[in-house]
């Protein structure tokens, strides 16, 4: 037996590691995509637009503000091309929007660790036939 991470275990603790980054004091998300090659295309987290800075009290009424906070799969999506590639990793189900995102970008596999309960993922990815799997810590 090995020790050695398999894939998806792989991409899911980047997407740890991505999520230390975001800045949302409620919900810290990281995601990760790696290509046909098992090659790590690219990290993301849930934050603001690149370059905005929170005014004084932003982050203090999350209702508020939730709706200007870019979720970690669509910042991963901006990194690549459809097609390019293969395997997501996201530290929580992907929500339907972002689901939604995912099959439009080709993604074949996508890996979570936390439940999103308010998500059609696995509806949607059954429809597809992707691949939709938990990863536990």
């Amino acid at each position: 037996m090995s020790d050695r991470l398999s894939i998806p275990e792989y991409a899911m603790a980047l997407a740890r590691v991505a999520s230390l980054r975001s800045e949302d004091p409620y919900r810290k998300v990281g995601a990760a995509a790696l290509d046909h090659d098992n090659r790590v295309i690219g990290t993301a987290y849930n934050g603001l637009a690149p370059g905005f800075d929170a005014p004084l009290g932003f982050w203090d009424n999350r209702e508020k503000r939730q709706k200007f906070m870019l979720h970690a799969e669509i910042n991963l999506c901006s990194l690549f091309r459809r097609g390019e590639a293969k395997l997501v990793a996201t530290t929580t189900m992907p929500c339907t929007a972002c689901m939604q995102t995912l099959c439009a970008y080709g993604i074949k596999e996508i890996y979570y660790q936390d439940i999103y309960h308010a998500s059609d993922a696995p509806e949607i990815a059954a429809t597809y036939g992707i691949t939709l799997e938990q990863i536990k810590a």
